[in-house]
């Protein structure tokens, strides 16, 4: 059985986790719209990605008798000023979640709650990967500038990204 405190937590993250969701799909829809659709499948891909990660949390209560209370989701920013606006803006979200993930880690070692802090370690490992990733995109646009040929390109790599499989209703499916 899982604590009221950590299980409120969890459902909270749950809500972070989706509203990171709907935050990348509303910046795939920006990208399609300037004609960036590598970027824009980046972003489709990392939309399905965070949902896995919200279904980690859903199976975790799930899985230790906690009860999921889905929360409404936040309208998200749809228009930027350029990709690379869009790209600091997803970086800096991936840093807000390493701080909800950080809050976590230190909430399940406080009520000595083993299963949810490994659990969380995943989460931990998984948050240093997407803020490099978000990190390096920007650093790449940084370094194109203003160059068409160069945007272009990144648009062409980042449409290289596979869509994650889709979510299952396995426990621990993500």
């Amino acid at each position: 059985m899982i604590a009221d405190r950590m299980s409120a937590a969890m459902n909270a993250q749950i809500r972070e986790e989706m509203d990171s969701a709907y935050l990348y799909l509303s910046m795939a829809a920006y990208f399609h719209s300037i004609g960036m659709d590598g970027m824009a499948q980046w972003m489709k891909a990392q939309t399905m990605e965070e949902v896995g990660h919200a279904m980690r949390f859903f199976h975790h209560l799930h899985d230790r008798n906690g009860k999921v209370k889905l929360a409404g989701l936040q309208q998200p920013q749809s228009e930027w000023s350029s990709p690379l606006a869009a790209f600091r803006a997803a970086h800096q979200h991936e840093q807000h979640i390493t701080g909800t993930i950080n809050a976590l880690v230190n909430l399940a070692i406080q009520e000595k709650d083993h299963a949810a802090n490994a659990m969380l370690q995943w989460f931990v490992t998984e948050q240093v990967e997407e803020e490099a990733a978000a990190a390096k995109i920007c650093d790449q646009l940084e370094r194109i500038g203003d160059s068409g040929n160069g945007l272009l390109m990144l648009d062409r790599e980042l449409g290289q990204r596979p869509l994650p499989p889709t979510v299952t209703g396995e426990t621990g499916g993500a």
